[in-house]
This record gives C-alpha cells, structure tokens and sequence, in this order.
C-alpha cells in the first residue's frame, strides 16, 4: 500500500500523471489524474473497474471498435470496467478524479503498429505477445 505518491499512470510514455491519495491494490486506489495533450498510441484494457469524473478539461475516448465518446466536467461519473478496450485522448489539458476497485492479475494493450496484443502483468511486465490481423 502506497499513500500520497506522484507517478505515471499507464506506463513511461503516458501522457498522464497520477498523483495518489492512496493505492492498495488488492481493494482500492484513489488518485487525481493530469492528462497532458494527446495520448498514448496502444489501445487497453484495464486491471480493475474504475469510475471517474472529469473536473476540468476535455477527453475523447476511443473504443477498439470503433466507437468515440467526448467527456466533459459533469456530476455524471464515467465507468470504465476492466474489459473496456480504449484509448483517451486529452484535448489540452484535463484533471479528473478516480476511484478504482481491485486489481486483477492481467490486462492486455494493442500495439497499431505491430499488430500485436500484448498481456501485462503488474509492473507492465509483458507476459504475452499474440499477433493480429486487424
């Protein structure tokens, strides 16, 4: 368990930093998330479900499939669950609040450039390369 730490979230090429109240993954994390302009190239999934609000800024959230959904500030929480396959694009600079539930032991990102989807493990440790003909 970790309490009040600053770090990227999502890997070292993410554009957002995550600055944590508290992360315990087996039960909960709460953080405040700065997402810089743009986003990372690979699409994911998560590890946990999370629900998320946008506090100030503009997102736009890409699904695998296809689908795009802009979210703005709102009362109205975001839920992301852990098998949503997204990217998120900040368009400049937004803040939002999250609440995630726990972690499971896996989660997966596509690389658009090779094609592959890879399985990650806890410390973004790849466990599973698998190509695509997407």
């Amino acid at each position: 368990m970790r309490l009040f730490h600053k770090g990227k979230d999502g890997g070292p090429w993410s554009t957002v930093t995550g600055y944590w109240l508290v992360e315990f993954k087996r039960l909960f994390s709460i953080a405040l998330l700065k997402f810089e302009q743009g986003s990372r190239e690979e699409h994911h999934s998560h590890a946990f479900n999370c629900i998320s609000w946008v506090l100030k800024g503009h997102l736009r959230e890409e699904e695998l499939g296809g689908k795009v959904t802009y979210h703005l500030p709102s009362f109205f929480p975001i839920l992301t669950k852990r098998e949503t396959f997204h990217r998120v694009f900040s368009l400049g600079t937004t803040w939002v609040f999250t609440v995630r539930g726990p972690w499971d032991k896996e989660w997966e990102e596509f690389n658009h450039k090779t094609g592959e989807f890879s399985t990650l493990r806890h410390g973004r440790v790849v466990v599973k390369k698998q190509g695509t003909s997407l």
